[in-house]
């Protein structure tokens, strides 16, 4: 299976999706939603939650997968170099947290995407596949 740009694209999106259905700092995010009604909890809450959970633990277990830490650690530093970079050509303002919050939420998006995509990368760079390791009894 080729990855193509638009491959990539809707990686990215459902990435920048489950982040920010997660928290964003416009007050419209499971986040808040959770916050304003924690002495009222609807199964609504719960299934969207769970849902949230599972987009989580897929977009993790492919990032560890594909990267592991170390390479998660190192796009982490590159990523947090580049809103220094930012900060630094007078693009972005430590003092704005609201602005700050949006471009690492975007940053963390696309750490997200790398993860997904890392394997088709270094598959067609180098020719080798990544596997995961299955134990058979």
């Amino acid at each position: 299976m080729n990855l193509t740009a638009s491959g990539i694209a809707i990686r990215f999106l459902f990435a920048l999706l489950l982040v920010l259905l997660s928290y964003n700092p416009s007050g419209y995010s499971y986040f808040h939603w959770l916050y304003n009604t924690i002495t009222h909890i609807t199964p609504y809450i719960v299934i969207a939650g769970i849902v949230l959970l599972i987009g989580w633990g897929v977009y993790i277990k492919a990032t560890l997968n594909s990267l592991g830490f170390v390479g998660i650690l190192v796009l982490a530093a590159l990523f947090g170099s580049l809103v220094w970079l930012f900060i630094y050509w007078g693009w972005l303002s430590v003092t704005n947290i609201s602005a700050m919050a949006w471009v690492i939420e975007i940053l963390l998006s696309a750490l997200l995407c790398v993860g997904m995509c890392w394997s088709h990368f270094t598959r067609r760079m180098s020719g080798q596949v990544d596997v995961d390791e299955i134990e058979e009894n």
